[in-house]
């Protein structure tokens, strides 16, 4: 970059707004995929870690390993099965989502008291229906709270697919260091906090409109 050259360069972002769009979206599915694929993996088998307790222990040891691991090198391992497409990103951090949300499921359920449990058995209501009526929604609060962690860690995230050909906002990320110009590294980190802002503000909104007898 020329010492000369202003920091942003305004003319290339405005004659790029569409790759801007483009990329957003990409941006999102990448990021959003994985946290809804790890909701439905982590909701049953939190439930079951909460029901019989020595299952656990295993549990949340696997996913820890599994988050352990890099990114990039799931990647590239991954490159040789699922190739350049979007699962070669989601996979790897559908199982780094699990992490997060297997923790605060079975975090959630085990707050839900015992005399909560009772008063709903002593209704009729059968252990499934407990478990969707009652224990489930008391939870929610705690679920979110996950959810919000690792939503805004898979956005940060996605952008390392970009060293493999698949990053979404890591693009403009790759294209600026390569290219030794400073605008679209900037864009690029801008568009991901807002995402990562936009996307957590939602999900307490969400969790109010879910809970609402919580206290504000």
């Amino acid at each position: 970059m020329n010492e000369d050259e202003p920091l942003v360069r305004w003319d290339w972002i405005h004659d790029h707004y569409g790759l801007f769009g483009e990329l957003t979206v990409e941006h999102l599915k990448l990021s959003l995929l994985p946290v809804l694929l790890g909701l439905l993996i982590s909701v049953p088998l939190g439930v079951l870690c909460a029901r019989w307790r020595l299952l656990y222990a295993p549990v949340l040891t696997a996913v820890n390993i599994l988050y352990a691991l890099p990114s990039l090198a799931l990647f590239l391992v991954l490159l040789d099965y699922t190739g350049l497409s979007i699962w070669t990103v989601v996979i790897p951090l559908t199982l780094y989502t699990l992490a997060v949300l297997v923790p605060n499921v079975v975090d959630g359920l085990r707050q839900v008291p015992e005399t909560t449990r009772q008063a709903a058995t002593a209704l009729g209501y059968t252990p499934l229906r407990r478990l969707i009526a009652v224990e489930l929604p008391i939870a929610v609060p705690v679920v979110i709270a996950g959810l919000r962690v690792a939503t805004v860690s898979n956005i940060s995230l996605v952008s390392v697919g970009a060293l493999v050909g698949i990053g979404g906002l890591g693009s403009l990320f790759k294209t600026g260091f390569t290219l030794q110009f400073t605008t679209p590294v900037l864009a690029g980190i801008v568009l991901t906090i807002a995402l990562a802002v936009l996307f957590d503000l939602a999900l307490v909104l969400l969790q109010r409109l879910l809970t609402p007898w919580s206290p504000r």
